[in-house]
């Protein structure tokens, strides 16, 4: 009788063990996130590695990173799985997404979501301008993560044999221009400069409208001025490179494999994003240097990049357990070891002051490049009915630069377009 009792409690406590054991596991938040990569090379390894070491301080959350392809693929998967009632609680997406993320009532505002004086300083932790493209109508949406400034990347070997200072980058559009005919070669197998026009060409737009002193669109995203002669007189100068002063193939060129013909030379100078600069250091067989993109104005530059959003349909577990996510991949420590595998920006200035960045801007100062050119940059073009809008500029962009219609029609053409969009939100 006596061991028939203690069996039976013996099982109700392996029962109970096992019962509790089973609780904890359900307890656990489990979160799915979706990210893009832009600029090729080994990042997902990157992202799933910082994941692993979150869940290994966090064992009550697991994190399904998904890679999704590039933004607009993240953007379209992300708001699939919304639809389909399998939600991801937070993803990685354009920062020029806000607006449209926001009329579809897909994400919440941060504002909502941080409770604790320490959270709401830390919304305020990351660099102004780079919240330009994650704050609109007095509130936070977007949290920067993979975020970069369009930097000129340049093969010092190939100014000295063209008699060109190696450690002078030229500093204006006069000097682009002149130094890029010195570079390149008669037959084509050189060319001086390259500023890809497929992909993103609004973004590399954005920078030379810039530095012509004129921005593309109104900080509340209904209002573009693509028609002002400013940016008729950028895109004029973009077409010039190839057309007029021959120092940059004519017709458009390919983002996807701008930084391949860098590397092999069929290029002295590359106008790229900064989350290149990694692959470039680690694939360059030459001497390469990296500054500022030139003035005519001023200096310019759009902000690019993705940024963290949190969708509306989470439950305030997984809301928190997102934030904790959020603010382990933001943190300084976390921001600059991705700064320096990848060659985006520390989002914060602190992450600046890690030991293990300020050592590597010592050894390898274009770290700090796209950091200190801040300073000149303005938000990337982001508004209501942003693709319909990006896309009528990208499309004037590239009928400009291929002869199909002069700067000024296709431009002309391009805010028309605009307008009858942003109508609505006037």
């Amino acid at each position: 009788m006596f061991h028939a009792v203690k069996k039976a409690l013996l099982g109700a406590g392996v029962a109970a063990a096992l019962a509790g054991m089973s609780a904890a596991a359900d307890a656990k938040t489990e979160l799915t996130m979706y990210y893009p990569v832009a600029v090729g090379g080994p990042l997902t390894k990157i992202v799933d590695g910082m994941v692993a070491d979150f869940e290994k301080a966090n064992p009550d959350i697991d994190v399904n990173a998904i890679y999704a392809g590039n933004y607009n693929d993240a953007r379209i998967k992300a708001l699939a799985a919304l639809k389909s009632g399998q939600p991801a609680q937070l993803s990685v997406m354009f920062s020029i997404d806000i607006y449209e993320l926001i009329e579809q009532d897909a994400i919440v505002a941060f504002d909502d979501i941080v409770k604790t004086d320490e959270e709401k300083a830390w919304l305020d932790s990351f660099y102004p301008t780079l919240m330009q493209n994650g704050r609109t109508a007095g509130k936070t949406w977007g949290i920067p993560f993979q975020r970069s400034t369009i930097v000129m990347y340049y093969n010092k070997d190939m100014f000295r044999a063209a008699g060109l200072d190696p450690e002078k980058a030229p500093a204006t559009w006069d000097d682009l221009v002149a130094a890029a005919g010195k570079l390149t070669k008669a037959d084509g197998s050189q060319w001086g400069l390259m500023i890809p026009s497929t992909g993103y060409p609004y973004w590399m737009f954005g920078a030379l409208a810039m530095q012509n002193d004129q921005v593309l669109m109104n900080g509340a995203g209904n209002e573009t001025y693509f028609d002002a002669p400013a940016t008729v007189g950028a895109l004029r100068f973009w077409k010039d490179l190839g057309s007029k002063h021959h120092v940059m193939p004519e017709g458009t060129i390919e983002w996807g494999t701008l930084r391949k013909n860098f590397l092999e030379g069929k290029t002295a100078i590359m106008w790229h994003s900064t989350g290149n600069l990694t692959a470039v250091k680690k694939g360059a067989t030459f001497d390469f240097g990296v500054a500022m993109l030139p003035a005519n104005k001023r200096r310019g530059t759009p902000t690019g990049g993705g940024n963290f959003y949190i969708f509306k349909k989470t439950t305030p577990a997984e809301r928190t357990a997102a934030m904790k996510l959020i603010r382990f991949m933001t943190s300084p420590e976390r921001a600059a070891q991705w700064s320096m595998a990848t060659g985006y920006m520390g989002v914060s200035p602190a992450a600046y002051e890690t030991a293990a960045l300020k050592d590597y801007v010592k050894t390898f100062p274009y770290a700090a490049v796209a950091r200190d050119q801040l300073k000149y940059a303005t938000a990337e073009l982001s508004t209501f009915q942003t693709g319909r809008v990006r896309k009528a500029l990208d499309d004037a962009i590239q009928a400009a630069l291929t002869g199909a219609k002069t700067p000024e029609a296709a431009l002309k053409e391009a805010q028309a377009t605009a307008e009858r969009f942003l109508k609505p939100y006037m």
